[in-house]
């Protein structure tokens, strides 16, 4: 009886560490997933004001500057988690990321304070990405240095599943509120309470945390006295440790990245503006995959423990690599198969001079597109319709074939504004009538979206994500001695994922603008997954089983 009440109490313990540590990371996904569905309400209340290239660049900045500082918050709080503890420093990381979601909700907008109400924002943005910079190394090497050997994977896995729990809190509590007071009130100030509710996940998560003890692991290097006093000198300035801080990036966190960003949130991109997916839909079908998907950060995390973090993660790498282009273009089938037959009966071709086209991507909406070329090509990509380049001689106006129909573009250069406009108008509704009369839809037909199909694929690209992520946690904790574990880990993890991930979209559209292939984009994730494979198979060596203790 004394045995089964061990084990109860061991249970009890285990629940708590893990429950205390993945609540701060539920703080991380549910402001994320706010700010994304809130952006347009947030967009007109704090950048109203400003110019529209002064207003833009703010609201990127606003979305940008959490991922941005992320690797500068894991050297701040990583140096911290080894000089105070693992305990403390992941109470201030959850508190500075509790308080700055909250304050969002109280934020006058630019009607009652001018220009300081975006940078207040941005500022908040700016706090929160510092904070988070040292939140997942923590709560990762918290649950590590207390799971049982044998079963760390298992144990930190669970951390990874709170990003579907962040949506759906998030979407559960947006919901509630617009129901309740009604569309005209959610717009003119109840968006501001799904910000101001997450005081009360705040106050719940403080009382989990408060409740925990330090990590066994650091106690014994305290009471030993074995704690390192310069954790960044150590990590950064010694070759054996940062030999093994760029393979973590780019032997495991590069690829992890890259797949864990095209899975959850390009995938999402990729059906709402290129295949023109209504928004409601898509994030419904998104959600849904999410949801049978989460488990499998379990079951990879435990499958990690029986054969080891490599070959899992460096096989979703893998995987990812070599079937994303026919996933996304089962994806185009299934959700919008109009535009994969008009695309396949009636290709698009723009012949042009190379000289006279330029960047289709204007973060700021200033650049003027007035060459035959720059004409057809931002028609099109207003439109979201692929396709390819075809070069013309020097000189020669561009002209857009769909299938057998030529459609000549004009020259804008010299004309004045408003003639200019006119023309532009009367050529893209012509445009308009040619690829429709080719088949091109407007936008998906809600009624003709396979959606088994759309989940299936998006399922798919959710198992790959939880391959790569359901072990990195324990994968990066077995890399690094304990003195410097906080340190070490959380750098590679937030340059991974704050940079390489956290701007995989922007990178990828740009890609896209580019070239105007919907697809081109792709080769973005798919070439850092096929990097980090290599490097991971040839110089990274197996974590499981690794003595973690001090």
């Amino acid at each position: 009886m004394a045995a089964a009440e061990g084990a109860q109490a061991r249970a009890g313990s285990t629940t708590t560490v893990v429950a205390g540590a993945s609540v701060g990371t539920v703080f991380e996904w549910y402001d994320f997933y706010l700010y994304g569905s809130l952006a347009g309400f947030i967009t007109q209340h704090f950048f109203s004001g400003v110019n529209e290239t002064t207003g833009y660049i703010f609201a990127l900045l606003a979305f940008a500057a959490g991922f941005a500082v992320r690797p500068f918050g894991a050297i701040v709080f990583g140096r911290l988690g080894d000089l105070w503890g693992r305990k403390n420093t992941f109470l201030v990381t959850m508190l500075l990321m509790g308080l700055s979601t909250f304050v969002v909700g109280l934020l006058p907008s630019y009607e009652s304070i001018g220009v300081a109400a975006p940078i207040l924002l941005i500022t908040l943005r700016l706090v929160q990405g510092l904070a988070l910079g040292g939140e997942y190394g923590g709560a990762a090497t918290y649950v590590a240095e207390h799971a049982p050997p044998g079963k760390r994977g298992l144990y930190t896995s669970w951390i990874q599943t709170t990003a579907t729990a962040g949506l759906f809190l998030s979407l559960i509590v947006i919901l509630l509120v617009r129901t309740n007071i009604g569309e005209d009130a959610f717009k003119a100030w109840g968006w501001r309470i799904p910000f101001l509710v997450s005081i009360l996940l705040l106050g719940v998560s403080l009382w989990i945390r408060l409740r925990l003890n330090e990590s066994p692991v650091f106690q014994q290097m305290v009471d030993e006295g074995k704690t390192s006093k310069k954790p960044l000198a150590e990590s950064f300035g010694q070759w054996g440790n940062l030999k093994l801080v760029i393979l973590a990036l780019l032997g495991l966190t590069a690829g992890q990245a890259v797949v864990w960003y095209t899975g959850q949130f390009y995938a999402l991109f990729f059906l709402e503006k290129m295949l023109k997916v209504d928004g409601a839909l898509t994030n419904t079908l998104v959600a849904v995959a999410l949801l049978l998907g989460t488990p499998f950060f379990i079951v990879f995390g435990w499958l990690s423990d029986r054969i080891g973090r490599k070959p899992v993660i460096l096989a979703g790498c893998v995987l990812a690599a070599l079937t994303y282009f026919p996933i996304f273009k089962a994806l185009t089938s299934a959700a919008n198969p109009q535009l994969a037959a008009a695309v396949a009966s009636a290709p698009v071709i723009v012949r042009a001079d190379p000289a006279d086209c330029s960047l289709q991507f204007d973060p700021v909406g200033k650049t003027a597109f007035v060459t035959s070329c720059d004409v057809a090509k931002s028609a099109l990509a207003n439109a979201g319709v692929s396709y390819e380049n075809s070069a013309a001689q020097a000189g020669e106006a561009a002209v857009v074939r769909i299938g057998a129909v030529e459609v000549a573009s004009f020259d804008g250069r010299g004309l004045p504004k408003a003639e200019f406009d006119l023309r532009k108008k009367a050529w893209v509704e012509a445009l308009g009538r040619e690829l429709k009369a080719a088949g091109y839809p407007p936008k998906a037909d809600p009624a003709l979206v396979d959606k088994p199909m759309v989940v299936a694929l998006l399922w798919l690209l959710v198992i790959y994500v939880t391959m790569v992520y359901g072990p990195i946690a324990a994968a990066l904790v077995e890399m690094f001695p304990a003195r410097i574990r906080y340190t070490s880990m959380s750098l590679p993890y937030h340059l991974g994922n704050g940079w390489l991930g956290g701007f995989l979209p922007t990178t990828a559209f740009a890609m896209v603008a580019a070239t105007g292939d919907i697809y081109y984009g792709l080769w973005y994730p798919i070439v850092v997954a096929a990097f980090t494979a290599v490097v991971g198979l040839l110089f990274v060596r197996e974590m499981k089983g690794n003595a973690i203790e001090a």
